[in-house]
Protein backbone atom coordinates (compact mmCIF):
# COMPACT_ATOMS: atom_id res chain seq x y z
CA UNK A 1 0.00 0.00 0.00
CA UNK A 2 1.34 3.43 -0.89
CA UNK A 3 0.41 6.81 0.59
CA UNK A 4 1.76 9.72 -1.38
CA UNK A 5 1.00 12.97 -3.12
CA UNK A 6 2.53 14.00 -6.43
CA UNK A 7 6.14 14.90 -5.63
CA UNK A 8 7.76 18.07 -6.81
CA UNK A 9 11.39 18.29 -7.79
CA UNK A 10 13.60 18.16 -4.76
CA UNK A 11 11.00 16.82 -2.33
CA UNK A 12 12.52 14.30 0.07
CA UNK A 13 11.13 10.77 -0.18
CA UNK A 14 10.54 8.82 3.02
CA UNK A 15 9.47 5.18 3.30
CA UNK A 16 7.54 4.16 6.41
CA UNK A 17 8.38 0.50 6.91
CA UNK A 18 5.69 -1.98 7.90
CA UNK A 19 4.87 -5.66 7.33
CA UNK A 20 2.44 -7.55 5.13
CA UNK A 21 -0.10 -7.90 7.96
CA UNK A 22 -0.29 -4.09 8.40
CA UNK A 23 -0.21 -2.76 4.83
CA UNK A 24 -1.82 0.52 5.92
CA UNK A 25 0.38 0.96 9.01
CA UNK A 26 -0.74 0.79 12.60
CA UNK A 27 -3.46 3.46 13.11
CA UNK A 28 -1.24 5.43 15.49
CA UNK A 29 1.50 5.69 12.87
CA UNK A 30 -0.96 6.98 10.28
CA UNK A 31 -1.11 10.17 12.35
CA UNK A 32 2.36 10.94 10.94
CA UNK A 33 1.29 11.05 7.29
CA UNK A 34 -0.38 14.45 7.25
CA UNK A 35 2.36 16.30 9.22
CA UNK A 36 4.98 14.93 6.81
CA UNK A 37 2.92 15.96 3.78
CA UNK A 38 2.60 19.49 5.22
CA UNK A 39 6.38 19.61 5.46
CA UNK A 40 6.79 18.75 1.80
CA UNK A 41 7.83 15.13 2.32
CA UNK A 42 6.67 12.45 -0.10
CA UNK A 43 5.69 9.40 1.96
CA UNK A 44 5.25 5.80 0.91
CA UNK A 45 4.32 2.85 3.10
CA UNK A 46 6.23 -0.32 2.27
CA UNK A 47 6.53 -3.87 3.58
CA UNK A 48 10.15 -4.49 4.58
CA UNK A 49 10.02 -7.89 2.85
CA UNK A 50 8.63 -6.55 -0.45
CA UNK A 51 11.14 -7.76 -3.06
CA UNK A 52 10.08 -5.03 -5.50
CA UNK A 53 10.86 -2.13 -3.14
CA UNK A 54 13.65 0.17 -4.34
CA UNK A 55 15.14 1.19 -1.00
CA UNK A 56 17.99 3.30 -2.43
CA UNK A 57 15.33 5.54 -3.97
CA UNK A 58 14.36 6.89 -0.53
CA UNK A 59 16.15 9.60 1.38
CA UNK A 60 15.15 7.83 4.60
CA UNK A 61 13.44 4.57 5.51
CA UNK A 62 11.76 4.74 8.93
CA UNK A 63 11.05 1.49 10.78
CA UNK A 64 7.52 1.60 12.12
CA UNK A 65 5.60 -1.71 12.19
CA UNK A 66 7.74 -4.54 10.73
CA UNK A 67 6.32 -6.72 13.48
CA UNK A 68 6.58 -10.07 11.69
CA UNK A 69 10.39 -10.19 11.83
CA UNK A 70 10.75 -12.07 15.12
CA UNK A 71 10.97 -15.56 13.63
CA UNK A 72 12.85 -14.16 10.58
CA UNK A 73 15.40 -12.04 12.40
CA UNK A 74 18.39 -13.07 10.28
CA UNK A 75 16.50 -12.17 7.12
CA UNK A 76 15.36 -8.89 8.68
CA UNK A 77 18.89 -7.92 9.74
CA UNK A 78 20.26 -8.77 6.29
CA UNK A 79 17.57 -6.54 4.78
CA UNK A 80 18.34 -3.72 7.24
CA UNK A 81 22.01 -3.82 6.32
CA UNK A 82 21.11 -3.24 2.65
CA UNK A 83 18.96 -0.15 3.22
CA UNK A 84 21.17 2.89 2.58
CA UNK A 85 19.41 5.28 4.99
CA UNK A 86 17.58 3.46 7.79
CA UNK A 87 16.17 4.89 11.02
CA UNK A 88 17.16 3.63 13.40
CA UNK A 89 20.48 2.46 11.88
CA UNK A 90 21.03 -1.21 11.05
CA UNK A 91 23.76 -1.74 13.66
CA UNK A 92 21.44 -0.38 16.36
CA UNK A 93 18.68 -2.68 15.09
CA UNK A 94 20.99 -5.69 15.33
CA UNK A 95 21.96 -4.78 18.90
CA UNK A 96 18.44 -3.90 20.03
CA UNK A 97 16.52 -6.87 18.61
CA UNK A 98 18.29 -9.25 21.02
CA UNK A 99 17.46 -8.42 24.62
CA UNK A 100 20.91 -9.43 25.77
CA UNK A 101 21.54 -5.70 25.37
CA UNK A 102 20.05 -5.49 28.89
CA UNK A 103 23.21 -7.09 30.26
CA UNK A 104 25.32 -4.40 28.56
CA UNK A 105 23.14 -1.64 29.94
CA UNK A 106 23.36 -3.15 33.42
CA UNK A 107 27.16 -3.25 33.12
CA UNK A 108 27.01 0.45 32.15
CA UNK A 109 25.25 1.27 35.41
CA UNK A 110 21.65 1.30 34.23
CA UNK A 111 19.15 -0.18 36.70
CA UNK A 112 17.65 -3.14 34.84
CA UNK A 113 15.50 -6.13 35.77
CA UNK A 114 17.76 -9.00 36.97
CA UNK A 115 17.77 -11.56 34.16
CA UNK A 116 18.82 -15.18 33.75
CA UNK A 117 19.50 -16.46 30.25
CA UNK A 118 18.78 -20.02 29.09
CA UNK A 119 20.38 -20.98 25.78
CA UNK A 120 18.81 -23.57 23.45
CA UNK A 121 19.69 -27.03 24.70
CA UNK A 122 20.37 -25.93 28.27
CA UNK A 123 18.22 -27.36 31.01
CA UNK A 124 16.48 -24.99 33.43
CA UNK A 125 15.15 -25.51 36.92
CA UNK A 126 13.01 -22.85 38.59
CA UNK A 127 14.74 -21.07 41.46
CA UNK A 128 13.98 -22.44 44.90
CA UNK A 129 12.88 -18.99 46.00
CA UNK A 130 9.16 -18.43 45.87
CA UNK A 131 7.70 -15.50 44.03
CA UNK A 132 6.51 -14.68 40.54
CA UNK A 133 8.73 -14.85 37.48
CA UNK A 134 8.41 -13.92 33.81
CA UNK A 135 9.60 -16.18 31.00
CA UNK A 136 10.02 -14.75 27.50
CA UNK A 137 12.25 -15.03 24.43
CA UNK A 138 15.29 -12.81 24.02
CA UNK A 139 14.10 -12.01 20.49
CA UNK A 140 10.45 -11.08 20.67
CA UNK A 141 7.95 -8.24 20.73
CA UNK A 142 4.41 -7.37 21.66
CA UNK A 143 4.49 -9.67 24.74
CA UNK A 144 4.12 -12.72 22.49
CA UNK A 145 5.50 -15.99 23.91
CA UNK A 146 5.64 -14.32 27.33
CA UNK A 147 4.21 -15.74 30.55
CA UNK A 148 3.97 -14.99 34.27
CA UNK A 149 4.43 -17.83 36.74
CA UNK A 150 3.89 -18.08 40.51
CA UNK A 151 6.62 -20.47 41.64
CA UNK A 152 4.73 -21.22 44.86
CA UNK A 153 2.22 -23.06 42.66
CA UNK A 154 3.51 -26.52 41.60
CA UNK A 155 1.50 -26.38 38.39
CA UNK A 156 2.98 -22.99 37.51
CA UNK A 157 6.47 -24.37 38.15
CA UNK A 158 5.78 -27.13 35.63
CA UNK A 159 4.33 -24.66 33.13
CA UNK A 160 7.37 -22.38 33.49
CA UNK A 161 9.72 -25.29 32.78
CA UNK A 162 7.60 -26.25 29.77
CA UNK A 163 7.67 -22.66 28.51
CA UNK A 164 11.47 -22.50 28.66
CA UNK A 165 11.68 -25.91 26.97
CA UNK A 166 9.30 -24.78 24.23
CA UNK A 167 11.52 -21.78 23.46
CA UNK A 168 14.63 -23.98 23.62
CA UNK A 169 13.16 -26.56 21.24
CA UNK A 170 12.48 -23.74 18.79
CA UNK A 171 16.14 -22.69 18.97
CA UNK A 172 15.31 -19.49 20.88
CA UNK A 173 17.23 -18.00 23.79
CA UNK A 174 14.96 -17.70 26.82
CA UNK A 175 15.12 -15.08 29.54
CA UNK A 176 13.77 -15.44 33.08
CA UNK A 177 13.11 -12.38 35.24
CA UNK A 178 11.45 -11.73 38.61
CA UNK A 179 8.01 -10.21 38.12
CA UNK A 180 7.97 -6.61 39.34
CA UNK A 181 4.59 -6.55 41.05
CA UNK A 182 4.52 -2.75 41.21
CA UNK A 183 3.32 -2.94 37.60
CA UNK A 184 -0.02 -4.22 38.90
CA UNK A 185 -0.69 -0.85 40.54
CA UNK A 186 1.70 1.68 38.99
CA UNK A 187 1.73 0.18 35.52
CA UNK A 188 4.66 0.54 33.15
CA UNK A 189 5.82 4.00 32.10
CA UNK A 190 7.04 4.52 28.54
CA UNK A 191 9.16 7.61 27.92
CA UNK A 192 9.34 8.72 24.28
CA UNK A 193 12.35 10.55 22.86
CA UNK A 194 12.62 12.04 19.36
CA UNK A 195 15.60 13.37 17.44
CA UNK A 196 16.41 17.03 17.72
CA UNK A 197 19.33 19.27 16.76
CA UNK A 198 21.15 18.33 19.97
CA UNK A 199 20.23 14.65 20.02
CA UNK A 200 17.20 12.79 21.37
CA UNK A 201 14.82 15.08 23.23
CA UNK A 202 12.05 13.96 25.58
CA UNK A 203 8.66 14.19 23.85
CA UNK A 204 5.98 12.58 26.03
CA UNK A 205 5.16 9.74 28.40
CA UNK A 206 2.37 7.19 28.66
CA UNK A 207 1.33 4.59 31.20
CA UNK A 208 0.80 1.04 30.01
CA UNK A 209 -1.46 -1.12 32.15
CA UNK A 210 -0.34 -4.58 33.34
CA UNK A 211 -0.68 -7.24 30.64
CA UNK A 212 0.72 -10.46 32.07
CA UNK A 213 -1.99 -12.23 34.05
CA UNK A 214 -0.56 -15.75 34.07
CA UNK A 215 1.13 -18.48 32.04
CA UNK A 216 1.68 -18.10 28.31
CA UNK A 217 -1.42 -19.34 26.52
CA UNK A 218 -0.61 -17.82 23.15
CA UNK A 219 -1.62 -14.55 21.52
CA UNK A 220 -3.74 -14.06 18.43
CA UNK A 221 -2.22 -11.44 16.14
CA UNK A 222 1.11 -9.65 16.20
CA UNK A 223 0.95 -8.32 19.77
CA UNK A 224 -1.09 -8.17 22.95
CA UNK A 225 -3.46 -5.19 23.10
CA UNK A 226 -2.35 -2.53 25.56
CA UNK A 227 -4.24 -0.20 27.88
CA UNK A 228 -2.64 3.22 27.36
CA UNK A 229 -3.15 6.43 29.35
CA UNK A 230 -1.25 9.71 29.44
CA UNK A 231 1.47 9.97 32.07
CA UNK A 232 4.00 12.48 33.39
CA UNK A 233 7.69 11.62 33.58
CA UNK A 234 9.47 12.10 36.89
CA UNK A 235 13.05 13.38 37.20
CA UNK A 236 14.11 9.93 38.45
CA UNK A 237 12.64 8.24 35.39
CA UNK A 238 14.26 10.75 33.04
CA UNK A 239 17.62 10.18 34.73
CA UNK A 240 17.41 6.41 34.11
CA UNK A 241 16.40 7.07 30.52
CA UNK A 242 19.31 9.44 29.94
CA UNK A 243 21.78 6.88 31.31
CA UNK A 244 20.32 4.14 29.10
CA UNK A 245 20.44 6.30 25.98
CA UNK A 246 24.03 7.32 26.71
CA UNK A 247 25.01 3.62 26.64
CA UNK A 248 23.62 2.94 23.14
CA UNK A 249 26.44 1.71 20.87
CA UNK A 250 27.59 4.54 18.63
CA UNK A 251 25.89 7.09 20.88
CA UNK A 252 22.30 8.32 20.93
CA UNK A 253 22.84 11.13 18.43
CA UNK A 254 22.00 8.91 15.44
CA UNK A 255 18.61 7.85 16.78
CA UNK A 256 15.34 9.06 15.26
CA UNK A 257 13.32 7.78 18.21
CA UNK A 258 13.74 5.84 21.42
CA UNK A 259 11.25 4.44 23.91
CA UNK A 260 12.37 3.73 27.45
CA UNK A 261 10.06 1.36 29.39
CA UNK A 262 10.27 1.55 33.18
CA UNK A 263 8.61 -0.13 36.18
CA UNK A 264 9.13 0.73 39.86
CA UNK A 265 11.45 -1.74 41.54
CA UNK A 266 11.08 -3.15 45.08
CA UNK A 267 12.41 0.16 46.45
CA UNK A 268 10.07 2.16 44.17
CA UNK A 269 13.03 3.49 42.16
CA UNK A 270 12.52 3.12 38.36
CA UNK A 271 13.97 0.01 36.73
CA UNK A 272 14.51 -0.38 32.99
CA UNK A 273 12.41 -3.17 31.47
CA UNK A 274 13.25 -2.52 27.82
CA UNK A 275 14.95 0.10 25.67
CA UNK A 276 12.95 0.07 22.42
CA UNK A 277 14.97 1.34 19.43
CA UNK A 278 13.72 -0.80 16.54
CA UNK A 279 9.97 -0.64 15.99
CA UNK A 280 8.29 0.67 19.14
CA UNK A 281 4.77 2.02 19.25
CA UNK A 282 5.28 5.73 19.82
CA UNK A 283 1.75 6.54 21.07
CA UNK A 284 1.51 9.64 18.91
CA UNK A 285 -2.21 9.91 19.55
CA UNK A 286 -1.71 10.30 23.30
CA UNK A 287 0.22 13.57 23.31
CA UNK A 288 -0.63 16.87 21.66
CA UNK A 289 1.87 17.70 18.93
CA UNK A 290 3.69 14.34 19.08
CA UNK A 291 3.09 13.54 15.40
CA UNK A 292 4.42 16.99 14.45
CA UNK A 293 7.46 16.49 16.66
CA UNK A 294 8.18 13.15 14.98
CA UNK A 295 7.80 14.79 11.55
CA UNK A 296 10.29 17.47 12.63
CA UNK A 297 12.63 14.74 13.91
CA UNK A 298 12.50 13.10 10.48
CA UNK A 299 13.36 16.45 8.88
CA UNK A 300 16.30 16.72 11.30
CA UNK A 301 17.68 13.39 10.07
CA UNK A 302 17.01 14.33 6.45
CA UNK A 303 18.89 17.57 7.00
CA UNK A 304 21.88 15.72 8.41
CA UNK A 305 21.88 13.36 5.46
CA UNK A 306 21.71 16.26 3.01
CA UNK A 307 24.52 18.01 4.84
Amino acid sequence: MTDHHQPTRGEPRVALVTCAELPDLDPDDRLLLEPLARRGVTVEVLDWADPSADWPAYDLAVLRSPWDYVLRRDEFLAWASRVPALANPADVVRWNTDKRYLAELSAAGVRTVPTSWVAPGEGWRPPAARGEYVVKPAVGLGSRDTGRYDLADPQHRELAVAHVRRLSDAGRLAMVQPYLDAVDTAGETALLFLAGPGGPAFSHAVRKGPMLTGPDLGVDGLYRPEEITVSTATPEQLAVADRALAAVPGGPGRLLYARVDLIPGPDDAPVLVELELTEPSLFLGHADGAADRLADAILTLLGRAAG
